[in-house]
């Protein structure tokens, strides 16, 4: 257990640290939206560009960590998170789609960085609950750019508080260094980035038959969860008259949801509770709380839309660590990082496609309600399908 902890602890950090920066990114789009005289929905557009850039990265992934070694990469990744926001806090709009791509390719190879250290790490019978724990980074990081974030805007501007959000990336990013030769030891100058590679990736995800149906609905669960995290303090402050802190408590809230939901639901599955049938519960969760955003009005108890989101985040960002945990113990431990970013890839894509479909959604009928109700439909499709085909495991 002793060789879990510090592992589990720097991924956390890492992975807590690039979430934070890219959730930055709604609270800071909820006031530079004004000043750039652009519609607060295209938040949804920024938010897509991360995950582009994510997901052009993801599958050649592997090749990075292999050669330069899981916490050099993780260096890298915090430094272009660092490089990205500063140059999204410059208000222009070709400048922010910049800063949104290298954001995104920073963001990319963070989890199959450390999935390839903890598959190597952590013994078979506590694998879920450790993905699971490490994958707690994102709502960490979530949770502290709701709670944070809204303050810093108030008290020095969003291009000030871009700004101090990628330095803390910085620091973090030059922590790590003295960690490199106790962890990178693997690392091969023999390995070559080739299309072979990233089509093998690619290849583990689609036709694996383990993998297949679980790759497929992650990539609507991804949807459903950056479409929560992406337009939740936009959706409360426009249409249920919220004000820009009482919104980030809301968001805080929801992510520290998903924080307990991964440890929960983790701790579930090493316990004997089949991962696509966890899924598959999650789905179907997830899909209840989304119609239930959707109805909010100004008449709804601040206390009432607490609880939906705390209850909407547990599923919607709770679901990771049990996918990427069963990822991981599919593939052999030495293809784990590879299987991570084919997985990936298309994980990243479903928030790639949604996240503009639903700002166009809102922006051609005015109704973030319709938005949240046409990703629940495919949430709940793929709940179904989990739920019926468990038992082919």
């Amino acid at each position: 257990m002793s060789g879990v902890i510090l592992p589990v602890a720097l991924t956390l950090l890492v992975q807590a640290m690039v979430s934070m920066s890219t959730v930055a990114i709604p609270v800071l789009m909820s006031v530079a939206a004004g000043e750039l005289n652009v519609p607060s929905s295209y938040v949804g557009f920024f938010m897509s560009l991360i995950y582009l850039g994510a997901t052009a990265i993801a599958p050649v992934s592997g090749y990075f960590i292999s050669r330069f070694g899981a916490i050099g990469v993780s260096q890298v990744c915090l430094i272009l998170c660092a490089l990205g926001l500063g140059i999204f806090s410059i208000p222009v709009i070709s400048m922010m789609i910049i800063g949104a791509l290298i954001m995104g390719i920073g963001y990319g190879p963070v989890t199959p960085a450390s999935s390839h250290l903890l598959v190597r790490t952590t013994p078979v019978s506590m694998m879920s609950v450790v993905f699971s724990i490490k994958q707690t980074g994102v709502p960490v990081g979530g949770a502290m750019a709701g709670a944070i974030v809204p303050h810093l805007v108030i008290l020095c501007g969003w291009k000030m508080s871009a700004i101090l959000v990628g330095a803390s990336c910085l620091i973090l990013g030059i922590f790590l260094h003295r960690y490199r030769k106790q962890f990178d030891t693997e690392r091969s100058t023999l390995s070559r980035l080739s299309w072979k590679n990233v089509v093998e990736s690619l290849k583990m995800a689609v036709f694996h038959q383990e993998l297949r149906y679980i790759v497929i609905a992650s990539f609507f669960f991804s949807m459903m969860q950056l479409s929560l995290i992406s337009f939740i303090v936009i959706y409360l402050i426009e249409d249920v008259k919220m004000t820009l802190v009482q919104a980030g408590i809301i968001l805080a809230t929801a992510q520290t949801g998903g924080i307990i939901g991964r440890i929960v639901w983790g701790a579930l599955v090493d316990r004997g509770v089949n991962p696509r049938l966890m899924l598959g519960i999650l789905g179907i969760a997830m899909t209840a709380c989304a119609l239930s955003s959707a109805a909010f009005s100004p008449q709804w108890p601040f206390f009432a839309v607490l609880i939906v989101c705390a209850l909407y985040g547990s599923a919607a960002i709770g679901w990771n660590g049990v996918y990427l945990a069963e990822v991981a113990r599919i593939a052999k431990p030495e293809l784990a990082g590879m299987a991570t970013g084919g997985s990936l890839f298309f994980t990243f894509a479903g928030i790639l496609v949604g996240l503009p479909v639903f700002s166009l959604v809102v922006e051609k009928s005015g109704n973030y309600p319709l938005g949240f109700g046409i990703i629940a439909v495919a949430t709940f499709i793929c709940g179904i399908v989990l739920l019926l085909s468990h038992n082919s495991r």
